[in-house]
């Protein structure tokens, strides 16, 4: 052994260790041994961030960022809606969960399937009284069989793609894994199924203080858009789509002074509604009803990116003293009143003519640099910051359909796969599906931050001819196996 592969292996079983210690962070780890690494010689200068080139890295953060813009689009949301009412039963919705999981990380990153899924199984666990932690574990492990299937569902697969393409000049294709991996999610699912007939796991956590505040009830106003399939029609029919989570307060509007079992509906009129805000969220996107706190968006999307978020009513607020509409929060502070939560009351009437009060829990919508300095004067308290339902701006099947068209272009080989994620990628940024601070958000940075670290340590060991002391003795013992058993000896 030389003394470069003695370095090389020394900081590999280095790395390894810190990762097993746990005292320090996995990505600041990685970046640790990457200058020890070429502080030693064992990487050249020129070589050490050259992991951030290598494809794998964007295919990852792509399909990332295209996870995200799926997720926030509520499609997901949107097609499971349909059979929520039947998964009362818990033992239902394991099989349900699990598999929209195991099937959605076939498509995406592993992660993005939970994230997209997550959020629908634990509103259901909640309404149908299932401990949430029941589902989350099935949930886990169906996004890693699902992730066996095709190159793109775990890092793992790609990494290997590349190896494959160094060695042979060619990676693997999309679907390359299936054969092995269908199979092996068919027995995954199967498993997990009966699994839950044996393991019975009944622990509730906690209530946290944004669960309550999820579960909590705002009043806000949806408007009837121009063109509405419900102008011209009864108050009952929309009525009749509200659900035992969403109460219509009021209709303002041009009928005015009519009982409401009388009114017809008119453009512009506004529906005072009630509710969670999932709640209130899924309704608008079901009847088609525009937040009236919307009507500047476009200016406010122009000007600065867009945030949602929420704050508490101070005691010496100047909207204490006046209407929202006396306020003139838009004109002022590019600010868009969405709701109002008040402890103990119904808010009937139209946000524009409500006079708050201290302690009333507001959500706004603003460009992101318009909301310190605004909360500052209207001596408003903000709230920690959480995922907001209300006032995210949806773009239906946009995302998805961009998925499908890299996955046909990947499979026809059309384009290589990294062309293919990125271009996708772009174009949902392009349409602004979410601004490019979620996207950033949503690429996992530590985890590409090792992946880049480590990849020119790899590269070392095999050029300083680790890789081949290794090989050879173990090719070796293997020699006379046959290859099944040579493979299993390999893997385990």
């Amino acid at each position: 052994m030389t003394l470069q592969q003695g370095l090389a292996f020394a900081l590999m079983a280095g790395a390894v260790g810190l990762f097993i210690w746990g005292k320090l962070r996995y990505d600041l780890v990685a970046l640790l041994i990457l200058v020890l690494a070429v502080l030693a010689g064992v990487i050249e200068p020129d070589r050490m961030f050259a992991g951030f080139s290598e494809d794998l890295i964007w295919i990852i953060a792509s399909v990332l960022v295209l996870s995200a813009a799926i997720e926030r689009s509520g499609i997901i949301d949107r097609a499971l809606r349909p059979v929520l009412g039947r998964l009362a039963d818990s033992n239902l919705q394991i099989p349900a969960f699990a598999g929209a999981v195991m099937v959605l990380s076939m498509m995406t990153k592993n992660i993005g399937a939970l994230a997209i899924v997550m959020p629908v199984a634990i509103q259901t666990a909640k309404k149908t009284g299932t401990p949430v932690s029941r589902l989350l574990m099935p949930m886990s492990f169906a996004s890693l069989l699902g992730g066996l299937v095709t190159l793109v569902g775990t890092s793992p697969n790609v990494i290997v793609s590349s190896v494959r393409e160094s060695i042979l000049g060619e990676p693997y294709q999309l679907f390359d894994f299936a054969p092995v991996g269908l199979g092996i999610c068919a027995a995954g699912f199967i498993f997990l199924v009966v699994a839950q007939f044996f393991i019975k796991i009944d622990r509730t956590a906690p209530k946290q203080i944004d669960e309550a505040l999820e579960t909590a009830r705002y009043t806000t106003e949806l408007s009837i858009p121009e063109g509405s399939e419900w102008i011209g029609k009864p108050f009952s029919e929309l009525d009749a789509l509200s659900t035992d989570e969403v109460d219509i307060l009021s209709v303002v509007g041009a009928g005015k002074g009519k009982p409401l079992s009388e009114r017809l509906l008119v453009e512009g009129d506004h529906v005072i509604v009630e509710g969670e805000q999932a709640e209130l969220e899924k309704f608008a996107a079901t009847a088609k009803l525009v937040l009236t706190g919307e009507r500047h968006r476009e200016e406010a999307e122009a000007a600065d990116e867009v945030k949602v978020t929420e704050g508490v009513i101070g005691q010496d607020s100047p909207l204490t003293k006046r209407s929202v509409a006396q306020a003139r929060l838009f004109e002022r502070f590019g600010l868009s009143l969405l709701a109002v939560r008040r402890e103990g009351a119904h808010l009937a009437t139209e946000l524009r003519s409500m006079r708050l009060r201290p302690g009333d829990i507001v959500i706004f919508k603003a460009g992101q640099g318009n909301i310190g300095e605004a909360f500052s004067d209207l001596r408003i308290l903000p709230l920690s910051e959480r995922k907001m339902a209300l006032g995210v701006k949806r773009f239906g099947f946009a995302p998805l359909l961009f998925l499908i068209a890299a996955i046909v272009s990947i499979a026809m080989g059309w384009l290589p796969i990294h062309v293919a994620f990125a271009a996708a990628a772009v174009g949902v940024l392009m349409l602004r599906v979410m601004s490019m601070s979620e996207a950033y958000r949503a690429i996992d940075a530590p985890l590409l931050v090792l992946l880049a670290a480590l990849i020119p340590l790899s590269e070392s060991i095999e050029k300083t001819g680790g890789a081949a002391l290794i090989a050879g003795p173990l090719a070796e013992f293997l020699r006379p196996l046959p290859p099944h058993l040579a493979v299993a000896s390999l893997i385990t």
